[in-house]
């Protein structure tokens, strides 16, 4: 098949949509088939575009077997409103000229991620003039999302965004996403259910696992043996809600025996590392290189993984499969009945978000329950073999040749 991947964020971007992206056309483009991606420059989760590359600039490049297509981008400092429609928008328009090159290449299927849905109209007009298959893989719903967050102010601009969606989506071949409530939201936005797949993120279990003994982080970082490591390792953005975590940490610095560790890159980190000053029992580590990520999370005692009631099941963060694999216990925090809150109780503590009190006294008690905490890690491995990478690329891949010879 000659796969066409349409989306703003790809390898060497770390987190997020651009890992998966990356790894789903490497493994494709493994298994035989002629994968090419038109993306941006990477910039996510630093909001700056990174070396050597340059936002101005159209270039191509070959990356394991992938045949990659960068277009020009603005990258605001502070996304806010109108900054992000310029910043999406302009990806949508610099991405144009080498949709219309690809016309000539003729794709047997083009695959948009969402975000960005400003990407739809072009690759459905490149599609009918193609003779294309298309399938739309939501990672987020952004428009939910941007409503929930009160991104969008509007209601009026609310409603019309949500219509334009649901417009968009029915021209759509496939649309698909990452988690069953995510699918049934799909269902209320006029997508047929003949035409929905769920398609999950994934996680390798070869490359993440327990260790047998300590992380090197812990000799790296001078944390004596008998500290127990609250990690959160990620983006750190305004969905995530991570101000919870720094006043849960307040609250218990005479818990000598905790301490917080705060790993990533975003638009949010330099606010939070001001909100965070003085705290003794924080530390702070910047995005680390994906071949130390296995040792990063097995440095952790109890993952961390904090979010918004307001994107409750508009998004599912990607992060969690790696915390699982990682054979760790989770505190989440999440409504009862929610896929993360679902996800996450078999495996770790579940609390209310936003609740400060809650997070402090659910640390407390895996602190102070060892056994508890292994029996939880060992529940959260087995659980993260339902996700493993070879078995939902495979499905993925039977799909899009089912696809092809309708």
């Amino acid at each position: 098949m000659r796969i066409l991947i349409y989306s703003i964020n790809y390898f060497p971007e770390l987190t997020g949509i651009g890992k998966y992206n990356g790894e789903m056309a490497e493994w494709l483009a493994n298994h035989g088939h002629e994968v090419v991606i038109i993306t941006a420059p990477p910039y996510y989760p630093w909001w700056r575009v990174q070396q050597p590359y340059r936002s101005w600039i159209y270039r191509t490049e070959l990356i394991n077997k992938v045949k990659v297509h960068r277009c020009p981008l603005w990258v605001p400092r502070r996304l806010r409103g109108v900054k992000r429609l310029l910043h999406l928008s302009s990806f949508a328009l610099t991405s144009i000229p080498l949709l219309l090159i690809q016309l000539f290449k003729r794709p047997d299927i083009i695959v948009v991620l969402e975000p960005t849905l400003f990407c739809a109209p072009a690759a459905l007009g490149l599609a009918r003039l193609s003779g294309a298959r298309t399938w739309l893989h939501v990672q987020d719903f952004e428009v939910d999302a941007a409503l929930g967050l009160g991104l969008v102010k509007s209601k009026v601009a609310g409603r019309i965004a949500a219509k334009i969606e649901r417009w968009l989506m029915s021209y759509f071949d496939r649309v698909s996403t990452i988690s069953v409530r995510m699918l049934e939201r799909l269902l209320t936005k006029g997508v047929a259910q003949e035409k929905s797949v769920l398609l999950p993120n994934w996680v390798d279990v070869q490359d993440i696992f327990p260790l047998p003994k300590a992380s090197i982080y812990r000799a790296e970082l001078g944390i004596e043996d008998d500290k127990c490591v609250a990690l959160y390792s990620g983006s750190m953005s305004e969905k995530q809600g991570l101000e919870i975590l720094l006043a849960a940490a307040r609250s218990l610095q005479a818990e000598s025996r905790l301490l917080f560790v705060l790993c990533g890159a975003g638009g949010a980190r330099q606010r939070l590392m001001r909100t965070g000053t003085g705290l003794h029992n924080v530390r702070w580590l910047p995005l680390q290189p994906v071949e130390k990520l296995n040792e990063l999370l097995n440095l952790a005692d109890v993952h961390l993984l904090p979010q918004r009631a307001e994107v409750a099941d508009l998004v599912m963060p990607s992060k969690l499969l790696g915390m699982l694999a990682s054979g760790r216990p989770i505190l989440a925090t999440a409504h009862p009945g929610t896929q993360l809150a679902k996800m996450v109780s078999s495996c770790g503590k579940v609390v209310e978000p936003g609740n400060t009190q809650e997070v402090a006294q659910g640390l407390l008690e895996l602190l102070h329950a060892p056994q508890e905490r292994k029996r939880l890690g060992m529940e959260a491995r087995k659980a993260a073999q339902a996700w493993d990478k070879s078995s939902v690329l495979h499905g993925f891949e039977n799909q899009l040749l089912v696809m092809c010879k309708q």
